[in-house]
């Protein structure tokens, strides 16, 4: 993470290029931080789908954790739209980690398995 004063210093605006990307400073119609941070969380995947049921920083309110999922993006975002309506509850994506409400490990893992995932129930 850069310093304050880094993230001050940075070109906001440039009138020959327009906006610019604050981590790599190109244009914002050039900048491939995305592309490079998908490719990165991709590569350190390992084929293995793991679900886990949290409660912490939720006010002890369980939801359902899926990591792992070798997909990019559009595409784990459309398979967490699916799992939810499969579980009939709520969710969201966040850092490419799909987040059920309430506790479906069972009812997640065997969808998973069935659209070919390799899966295991991680945690207690």
């Amino acid at each position: 993470m850069a310093s304050l004063q880094d993230q001050l210093r940075g070109l906001v605006y440039s009138t020959e290029h327009g906006q610019t990307c604050p981590d790599c400073r190109q244009p914002i119609d050039a900048c491939q931080c995305a592309e490079r941070a998908e490719s990165d969380r991709l590569a350190t995947l390992d084929g293995i789908v793991r679900i886990r049921r949290e409660t912490s920083g939720r006010k002890g309110k369980g939801v359902t954790t899926v990591s792992g999922v070798p997909l990019a993006t559009a595409e784990l975002k459309a398979l967490a739209k699916e799992l939810k309506k499969r579980c009939g509850t709520g969710g969201a994506v966040k850092d490419g980690i799909v987040e059920i409400q309430g506790d479906h490990r069972d009812t997640l893992k065997a969808e998973l398995e069935r659209r070919g995932f390799q899966v295991k129930l991680a945690g207690g």
